[in-house]
């Protein structure tokens, strides 16, 4: 899968992911906060950390010995684009999207952060 836009809807498509973005929403965090509220192993969150760098929500860089996670907001804008063109769609909204994974993950059920997918390939 090469299309850029294949890639960010393949990402956003697993809750384990839209959840890592909802944390991020908040501030940068390194691998290993990422990792905490999951049941599931590093290397696994790592996967899915990798997806979401390739499909560019997020960027990875390392400062010392420690690899932190950035949210990179722009890489939601052609998904609003695409969206967009069905006419019911508005622009991507930050604190809308917050909001939404906000209510999206403090549902009581399997989406929740703690049960994760343990599948990082979605």
């Amino acid at each position: 899968m090469t299309d850029p836009l294949d890639m960010v809807f393949a990402a956003l498509a697993d809750p384990t992911r839209r959840a890592i973005l909802s944390m991020l929403l908040e501030d940068d965090m390194a691998v290993t906060d990422v990792a905490e509220p999951f049941a599931m192993s590093l290397a696994a969150i790592s996967k899915h950390l990798s997806i979401l760098s390739r499909a560019g929500l997020i960027s990875q860089e390392r400062r010392g010995r420690v690899k932190w996670c950035k949210l990179e907001p722009d890489a939601l804008r052609a998904a609003s684009v695409w969206m967009q063109g069905f006419g019911q769609f508005e622009p991507v909204n930050l604190e809308a999207f917050e909001r939404f994974l906000e209510a999206e993950f403090s549902r009581p059920d399997d989406h929740s952060p703690e049960a994760g997918s343990g599948d990082p390939a979605g």
